[in-house]
């Protein structure tokens, strides 16, 4: 497992070409929230929206989803486990009040982008109207926001 690449895979770097092409700058393999152990892929802080890209094997695509046959008790604990983990993580992002995307490595880069986009142009114009907006800036696990 050690050779899996944690960062700049083929379909993030496609993605993270087709988000700077729309004009999209962002943080890239960073905590969106400090304290927060879990690094998302992409973070765009403005509009508090943090982008995971989800390998299938490992986070369980219910396209594409298989396990091993050998040694399978153990590979189904480890797969329930990352999907767990994703679901705990998005729900501390979600009562920070950011966004949690997930992209499969599957899907059409430029529909997810469009996706990130337009959730990123819904944000800034919801939270801008908001005065508890805080404008890029990072919340700390546990903060009263």
């Amino acid at each position: 497992m050690k050779a899996v690449r944690q960062r700049d895979t083929a379909p993030e770097m496609a993605l993270r070409s087709a988000l700077h092409s729309r004009g999209l700058r962002f943080r890239v393999d960073a905590p969106p929230v400090a304290g927060l152990r879990r690094r998302a892929d992409i973070v765009l802080p403005r509009a508090r929206i943090a982008v995971y890209v989800d390998g299938c094997f490992w986070h369980r695509c219910p396209e594409h989803m298989t396990t091993p046959k050998s040694n399978r008790d153990w590979w189904e604990a480890k797969l329930d486990a990352n999907v767990a983990r994703d679901r705990k993580i998005d729900d501390e992002l979600a009562a920070l009040d950011w966004e949690v995307i997930r992209i499969w490595e599957h899907e059409d880069t430029g529909a997810a982008a469009k996706r990130i986009h337009e959730a990123y142009s819904a944000r800034l114009h919801a939270h801008h109207q908001s005065p508890d907006f805080r404008d890029d800036q990072r919340v700390e696990l546990g903060d009263s926001r």
